[in-house]
Parts: structure tokens; sequence; C-alpha cells
């Protein structure tokens, strides 16, 4: 029997507008943190509770909300909110960040300002945002409030070789894809009707093995296939598959 500090996947899940990342990420485990960095909360199929976290301590869960929203506007919402997960003082059991790819013209914005990035600045943007991107995946092993998902999206970006990857900075597009459990593609893809005689229709699907196409890779020995498809696109799912279904944590009373 696993532990529940055991039960964690760190994915990065990208794509072009609109396949469903954000979809995707609320699938996370109740309660959720999500870190809104494109505004994109107001469309999704959550029960959305606000949070301030430079000036509140973080919401209790008591059923009225599944989704707590952070609106980022600016870097340092995201630091102060990073240190009360780290604190350990709250109740979430996931954490998604949409998009990262947003996330590091924040950090940008909060470098240069309105000037012109220089040389040493893009070093500096480098580690910020590679040491955040480890911090927040290490949270899945915090010694008293471990995370049960940590989930990034990010915008997809078609390299020189033709190859899709996460749209981020320079060394951090190479680098960061590594420090993750699963470097997912999601796609809307068209396929045939198994009726000849009906039209194809639409699915949606995630790579998590490098293709000619699409960058992606996953360190969970094959249990999610080279391709979750439609079905089981969840993070509650795929945790799962990986892990087997989490147990019943309530028991019946002797009668």
């Amino acid at each position: 029997m696993m532990s529940d500090v055991e039960r964690s996947l760190t994915i990065m899940v990208y794509g072009e507008s609109k396949v469903g990342k954000s979809t995707f990420a609320v699938t996370a485990p109740y309660p959720r943190l999500m870190l809104d960095v494109e505004g994109g909360h107001r469309f999704l199929p959550i029960n959305v509770k606000y949070w301030d976290p430079i000036r509140e301590e973080p919401p209790k869960a008591d059923g009225t909300w599944d989704t707590v929203v952070v609106k980022v506007n600016d870097y340092d919402v995201v630091i102060k909110a990073f240190q009360w997960l780290q604190a350990g003082k709250h109740q979430f059991k996931s954490l998604i960040i949409d998009s990262i790819s947003e996330l590091q013209v924040k950090c940008m914005d909060n470098i240069a300002g309105t000037e012109q990035m220089k040389m040493q600045q893009w070093g500096e943007l480098l580690r910020h945002m590679g040491a955040l991107l480890r911090d927040l995946r290490d949270l899945t092993m915090h010694p008293t409030q471990p995370l049960e998902a940590v989930v990034l999206t990010a915008m997809a970006r078609k390299g020189q070789d033709g190859v899709y990857r996460p749209y981020l900075q320079g060394q951090l597009a190479i680098q960061a894809p590594y420090f993750y459990d699963i470097l997912g593609a999601i796609t809307v893809e068209q396929v045939p009707n198994p009726d000849p005689m009906q039209a194809p229709y639409k699915v949606r699907r995630m790579y998590v093995e490098r293709t000619p196409e699409y960058e992606a890779g996953e360190r969970v020995q094959g249990r999610l296939g080279k391709i979750v498809e439609q079905g089981d696109l969840g993070v509650e799912r795929m945790l799962d598959m990986v892990f087997g279904e989490k147990a019943q944590s309530t028991t019946k009373k002797e009668g």
C-alpha cells in the first residue's frame, strides 16, 4: 500500500491554444489551488474561491469550493503563494499554474520592467524560473503537507527542427521538461468514424512519448502507455493508472 507522499505526479502539459490544457489541469485532486496568470479560470467547470496570498491565509476546505484561484498580476504574488505552500499551512492537494509561459513574462517584467532585457538579466531569469520550477515540483515531497499533483500548463512553440515544445525562454525550454514526471503534449485530432457512413470526429489526446512532431516523455515506467486517450485524460485518472486506485478513507461505523 503506497503512502500519500508516494502517490503523486508532477506534470507539465503543453499545446496550442484551446486544446484543453486548463480543463485537464482542473481535474487534479481536491482541494485545488490554481495560480491563474492568463485569466482563463472564468470559463472552467470549477467552483471558485478567490484568495489573495499577500493579505490572507489560505482558505479552509469547507466544501463550498473546489478550486481556490489566485489572480496573478505580478510575480511576487506567486512567490507569496509558494511560501504558504512551503510552510505547510494549507489544505491543498493540488497546485496548478496556468500558464508557466505567461509566468515567465511576469518574471521578466519583475527583473527588467519596461526596459529591454540585458544579457545578465536573461541569466537571472533562468536562475529564478529554474529554481521556482524545481521548488514547485518538490512540494510533492513536503514533509507534512505533500501535494498529490503539481500541474503546469504551457503554450507550444515549434522549433527549427519542426518539433513542438513547451514555450519557455532559452535553456529553460530544454531543462524544464526534465524536472517533471510527465511532459505531455495535448492535441485535438480528427479520427475516422467506425461507421464509414458517418463523418470523422475530433478527440483530445495527450502524447507522453516523443513523436516526430511533439516533445514528450514520462518516468512512470510506461504505465500510461504512449498516448493518454480522451477517456483517461484527467489527473485523478492518471494517478490511478500509475499508482492504482486510492483506498477509500471513510470507514463504516459498526451498527
